[in-house]
């Protein structure tokens, strides 16, 4: 039998099938049309579309299990890479995840769903049992606390389900990321997703990561000041005198923003589900804000009074607002960049891009595994109780090939976002970058 000839393409060659409608990407030297994929991709349409006409193994090995490569083979398109080649850094990722999959750590996910589901069990039960069965005013604000905790813990569970599977068929996960996300929250679970998964492929890129799109109230750099287009939202993140306003306050505004941000992300919500994009499961996702929508009014509502109906829920967001600091903690003071991310320089990104947070472990459970935010990036598919055990490997890693791990105390890290936010800040109340101004942004920011 002769011998079969393998086809080629270079790199640049690859590079012309970055479209939406023409996309290609490669796979450890393999070719692959994915134009069609792309439309009905359970990880949504961005994060391929991101990674167009390049290499993107490190990418794919992070987000899928090994039984998913026998899919690849009806998307081949016979070409392989001509000058396909893999960095030091590369090799050594790949061989360590490898080597997790030889140990079973990918499904070892212990009883940490089980501890979860109990925990707000218990923090949703004392909540309930506070608002209707107490009189006291004291316990209803402590209602409140422990229903913001009950939040944050839901959160990181379907955090969890989000990213591997934590029920025991996928049909059930689905149904938890629903009742976890939509029905206990009011964040719709697509919604989450759609964001989700592209943050991670373009970590830290000021113009495709959502994370770090913030504009009018936040910018962690100055190069936002410029009018940047967002790739995720498909428009300008415009830098008129409302967002120069806003951000040159940002290091005193960020706190009172974080109480209330829980607004946004509704608000967010109500946006994609009713939108004209696609949007999976949109008749779950939308029977679950109902039922969320349902319940929240009507327990907010067994409050004696009004006041006491606004603080509770004040209360409730103030706690999640613990959070939602954490999140920007793990990326607002960490390397950015503007331009598509690349995929032949997955793990310099993910290092540059992401700060841990320093904890005891018995304070795990109050982070939900992402102080470990680096791992999580590198392996989003490991469960939270394997991340603290590969950290050492992952430390190991980056001072073999000199890149940071950088590793805070929950103080540190809230120190050196402010020291970010205020330095951009002071970038926004320099007058050499001419924007749009009124009189009232010119009359507060005259004398700095």
């Amino acid at each position: 039998m002769s011998q079969i000839t393998k086809k080629y393409i270079t790199s640049d060659e690859l590079k012309k099938h970055n479209k939406p409608d023409d996309l290609w990407i490669s796979i450890q030297g393999k070719v692959y049309d994915i134009t069609e994929w792309a439309k009905i991709h359970p990880g949504g349409d961005i994060p391929l579309v991101n990674l167009a006409g390049q290499d993107a193994t490190d990418a794919f090995i992070a987000f899928h299990p090994g039984n998913v490569w026998k899919y690849l083979d009806k998307l081949f398109t016979g070409y392989h890479l001509e000058d396909f080649k893999v960095s030091d850094v590369s090799r050594d990722y790949r061989n360590l995840v490898n080597q997790m999959i030889k140990n079973g750590v990918f499904e070892n996910k212990g009883h940490g769903v089980i501890y979860s589901c109990c925990f707000i069990v218990v923090l949703f039960s004392l909540c309930l049992y506070g608002v209707l069965c107490c009189n006291n005013f004291w316990v209803h604000m402590l209602s409140g606390i422990l229903l913001g905790f009950g939040w944050i813990q839901v959160t990181y569970l379907g955090h969890d389900s989000g990213h591997y599977q934590i029920m025991t068929t996928r049909g059930f996960n689905k149904l938890a990321q629903i009742l976890a996300g939509n029905c206990l929250t009011g964040i719709s679970i697509a919604w989450w997703k759609w964001t989700h998964n592209a943050h991670h492929v373009a970590c830290n890129s000021l113009d495709y990561d959502p994370d770090l799109q913030h504009l009018p109230f936040f910018a962690v750099s100055k190069s936002l000041f410029h009018d940047l287009t967002s790739r995720f939202y498909g428009r300008e993140l415009t830098f008129d005198w409302f967002a120069r306003f806003f951000v040159s306050i940002q290091h005193f505004t960020f706190y009172p923003v974080m109480c209330v941000g829980r607004c946004n992300l509704y608000i967010q919500t109500f946006l994609l589900l009713f939108s004209k994009r696609k949007v999976p499961d949109r008749a779950y996702n939308i029977l679950g804000i109902f039922v969320f929508w349902t319940w929240f009014p009507l327990l907010v509502s067994y409050l004696p009074n009004w006041n006491e109906r606004v603080l509770f829920v004040l209360v409730s967001f103030c706690v999640t607002a613990i959070q939602h600091v954490q999140f920007c903690l793990n990326h607002f003071a960490a390397n950015v960049y503007v331009g598509a991310p690349k995929g032949n320089d997955w793990f310099e990104k993910q290092t540059s891009g992401t700060i841990d947070i320093a904890c005891s472990s018995w304070m795990d459970w109050f982070f939900g595994g992402l102080q470990f935010q680096l791992e999580h990036h590198l392996f989003p598919r490991l469960p939270r109780s394997q991340l603290r055990k590969i950290s050492p490997a992952v430390q190991e890693l980056c001072k073999k090939h000199n890149l940071p791990y950088r590793s805070l105390s929950f103080l540190e890290a809230n120190v050196w976002t402010i020291k970010t936010l205020r330095t951009a800040a002071l970038e926004a109340r320099n007058f050499a970058s001419p924007v749009p101004k009124n009189l009232l942004w010119e009359a507060v920011n005259t004398h700095g």
